[in-house]
């Protein structure tokens, strides 16, 4: 399938766009700057775009307001039909934030059942008591989202809802074209409905992608030939600064092969999860690495570990942001994307994880292991390769048993030879296709 050759780009469009925070009101077709991106997109060797939530909402996109409309804040549903189009003109595929677990308090049914309560043929949408009363002084009491009460968790055990959603999902693949859904909070979704979703999405598209927000919990419970492709891979984010920031590459070395080695107990082996390090929820990468040389190598591991890399906008070039400074620290507007070492080298990772069979669904295997180093390989059928980085200040020389003479640095196209170690230079990576 398309989606595991994938080197995925993820925005918050609000934020990328300079939106302001709550909606206006005010149509404005800010939603049109993605095209003016997709030089930069195609330049990084991008093949997937993932847009955080685009549909109309009171605040941040995961209040949804209509599952029909784009926000007003970005445009129109042609201004996006066109965004997508153009997108696809490019090659780049098309996945959106499925936020079905819950909805904005301005969603039309609840609406209703706060003027009807009773009486509201939509009661039924909501996990509602009328013992009880809201912090908003509704009359009735409802479940929110983690205890959000801005965000109102929908029944997806009624019928009617999953019809509701089900139609929305149509429209989205009749009209935008899109290629994918990433669900929202996937880790509490009803199971069924993830199944009669995936049901639902192959009918249309055969190759349709389904990725769910995994934050914890076991992968396989919603990845399989029934529900969900793929899930997002909390597990390895942190051990990818953590090792870097504390100088112990055995921790993403051990939480690598844990999860994805030969052994029969490694718990994720042949999952192809998406990787990242960082995204909209979490501090950007290179606020995280207490040493910025260490950001390429970080880029390093993620462009070669099993499963789907993803790009955070504005990380590729090093823009910084703090969780603890608030949304707005995370998701900003960016202008024209900046060009440095840490883009070309994205650029360069990306295009070689695409074209390379290994690195897309190799196995893994960890040859070699310091505080400071870590070598693996990744084989499948023919093709090995042979991923090094060096986390240290120093060229470091390191001796193992590679079963192989020489090779190409898929990299930079020069020739490798193992005959006398393998040499790795300072803050290095490294991806040698064994010849």
């Amino acid at each position: 399938m398309w989606f595991n050759e994938s080197v995925i780009y993820q925005i918050y469009p609000f934020g990328f766009c300079g939106a302001p925070d709550n909606n206006d009101g005010v149509p404005e077709h800010r939603i049109l700057k993605v095209i003016d991106y997709i030089p930069h997109l195609v330049k990084l060797n991008i093949n997937s775009l993932y847009f955080c939530p685009v549909f109309e909402s009171s605040a941040h996109g995961y209040d949804t307001a209509d599952f029909s409309k784009i926000d007003v804040r970005l445009g129109t549903n042609e201004d996006f039909k066109l965004v997508c189009d153009k997108l696809h003109e490019n090659g780049i595929k098309v996945i959106l934030d499925g936020v079905f677990n819950h909805v904005g308090r301005n969603f039309f049914a609840f609406r209703d059942v706060q003027e009807k309560k009773w009486d509201s043929p939509y009661k039924d949408w909501f996990h509602i008591s009328f013992d009880g009363n809201s912090n908003y002084n509704d009359g009735f009491w409802y479940e929110g989202w983690e205890g959000h009460f801005e965000l109102v968790k929908l029944n997806l055990d009624n019928p009617a809802v999953k019809e509701y959603l089900f139609d929305r999902v149509r429209e989205w693949i009749d009209y935008f074209g899109i290629d994918g859904l990433r669900l929202d909070v996937a880790y509490m979704l009803n199971r069924q409905f993830m199944r009669e979703l995936r049901s639902l999405c192959q009918s249309k598209k055969s190759d349709f992608f389904l990725a769910g927000e995994m934050i914890h919990g076991n992968y396989k419970e919603i990845i399989n030939d029934e529900m969900l492709h793929s899930a997002t891979n909390y597990e390895c984010f942190k051990g990818i600064y953590s090792s870097f920031n504390s100088m112990n590459m055995f921790e993403i070395g051990h939480s690598l092969r844990n999860r994805f080695g030969k052994e029969d107990w490694c718990m994720y082996r042949g999952l192809q999860l998406i990787g990242f390090v960082d995204n909209h929820d979490v501090t950007r990468i290179a606020s995280n690495l207490t040493n910025k040389n260490h950001i390429i190598p970080a880029y390093g591991i993620l462009m070669s570990m099993p499963g789907i890399p993803c790009i955070y906008y504005g990380s590729e070039w090093g823009i910084k942001g703090r969780k603890e400074d608030g949304d707005k620290a995370l998701r900003p507007e960016t202008p024209s994307p900046e060009y440095n070492n840490i883009t070309e080298f994205v650029s360069k990772a990306a295009k070689v994880h695409k074209e390379t069979k290994a690195l897309c669904y190799g196995t893994f295997e960890i040859l070699h292991m310091t505080n400071r180093q870590i070598i693996f390989e990744r084989a499948f059928e023919s093709e090995r390769v042979i991923i090094m980085i060096n986390a240290d200040e120093n060229e470091y020389t390191a001796h193992y048993n590679a079963n192989a003479g020489s090779g190409t640095d898929l990299l930079t196209g020069s020739h490798f030879d193992f005959g006398a170690g393998s040499k790795m230079p300072p803050y290095s990576v490294q991806y040698i296709k064994v010849q």
